[in-house]
């Protein structure tokens, strides 16, 4: 069993809140989490799967379920399956409320983000917590050994895929996820896309990690328009498959990108998308740096405080950031990702620290020792820079 870092935030959550949300995408270990949760916080609860017909059955009347479920945790996974179910709870938690029953009543798990939160907030608005549980992180992988983080980029870090057996067996596990999310899941959230032409879709973003979308190139490619190109994107950014990191856009004076990068949130799949099976087939294609910078990208913001905002720099002038964090009491951080153990930094990315007047400076490299660059550049392992940011 491996420890998960969302643990104790969502363990607190229930303390403080009558209903939390855990958000992730499927196979992520959404409902291992919880119910291992249950066992350790020791309150008796009821789950119920959504997707399954017996389990909707028991909710042919939630408001009577609900108030026969009074006094224990009741889980309901894939929440977003029935939307409706929103308004009944809200009736009973302000119900609780009256008899001082105030927090710990439900834990929601879902796997569409943006609608999710849209039913909850308008409903549920100062009654649930959100968490957000993402595949496996560095810090949570058994031992700090590199070739165990090195696994865990290759692999990605769905549970199932970082533990086969070898890597043949995590890339057919990869393999059938895809197909799965593309054949049945995507499906059943209502959108009627061609299996085929996602697929196509989701293999260009990973051909592009980390570079400026560029709908109008991928619309042709796909032979689609590009406003459709903005609904794919919007579709696999609400299942939490695709990070979209907005440019800077404060006022600086200067000629900024307008454009968003993409990224595959998880590395693993990437690497299944484009038939890179094991770490030699990474190492040698040319979306290594962009791989290595999405895993490092994710891993950054699951370690930095709540409320912490994000995007990359980029001017017309080629002053350039791969991530800038915006963090409460801490300032601003800019953040260089190389995959490289002896990173060398280009004159950008010393112009944009000027530019959006930086209070920390630092790249991360692939290699385990911390050392200074000069010019106040920090250059350290993405253990060190995790550990900065959890302090």
């Amino acid at each position: 069993m491996i420890n998960r870092l969302a643990e104790a935030r969502i363990s607190d959550l229930l303390t403080r809140f009558p209903a939390v949300a855990v958000l992730g995408p499927r196979q992520v270990g959404k409902t291992t989490l919880a119910l291992r949760l249950v066992e350790e916080i020791g309150t008796k609860a009821v789950y119920l799967d959504l997707e399954l017909p017996s389990h909707r059955a028991k909710l042919s009347d939630p408001e009577l379920y609900f108030r026969s479920q009074e006094d224990r945790l009741v889980i309901l996974d894939e929440i977003q399956r029935v939307p409706g179910l929103f308004e009944v709870l809200r009736g009973i938690i302000d119900d609780r409320r009256r008899k001082d029953r105030r927090t710990g009543q439900f834990l929601l798990l879902g796997s569409a983000s943006i609608e999710l939160l849209k039913q909850s907030s308008e409903t549920l608005a100062g009654r649930i917590a959100y968490s957000e549980l993402t595949p496996l992180l560095v810090e949570e992988v058994a031992t700090p050994k590199r070739s165990d983080r090195d696994r865990l980029w290759l692999r990605g870090g769905f549970p199932d895929s970082f533990l086969a057996a070898d890597d043949a067996a995590s890339v057919e596990w990869r393999e059938e996820f895809i197909g799965t999310y593309l054949e049945r899941d995507i499906p059943l959230l209502g959108p009627r896309i061609p299996a085929e032409t996602l697929r196509r879709f989701w293999t260009m973003l990973a051909h592009e990690q980390g570079t400026l979308l560029n709908a109008a190139s991928v619309a042709g490619a796909i032979g689609v328009s590009g406003q459709t190109v903005g609904r794919y994107l919007d579709l696999m950014v609400d299942l939490l498959l695709v990070r979209r990191l907005q440019p800077w856009v404060k006022n600086t004076g200067k000629r900024l990108v307008r454009s968003p990068k993409v990224y595959v949130r998880d590395s693993g799949l990437v690497h299944a998308l484009l038939g890179l099976r094991e770490l030699d087939d990474v190492l040698g294609h040319p979306v290594t740096g962009g791989s290595w910078e999405g895993f490092v990208i994710e891993n950054l913001l699951a370690a930095a405080p709540a409320s912490t905002q994000a995007w990359f720099y980029r001017t017309a002038v080629g002053a350039e950031i791969d991530v800038v964090l915006e963090i409460p009491t801490k300032g601003r951080w800019a953040i260089e990702i190389k995959r490289s153990s002896a990173p060398v930094l280009s004159k950008g990315f010393y112009l944009g620290c000027d530019d959006i007047k930086a209070t920390k400076r630092m790249v991360v490299h692939a290699g385990e020792d911390s050392y200074g660059l000069g010019d106040g550049v920090e250059a350290v392992s993405i253990a060190a820079a995790l550990a900065a940011l959890r302090e």
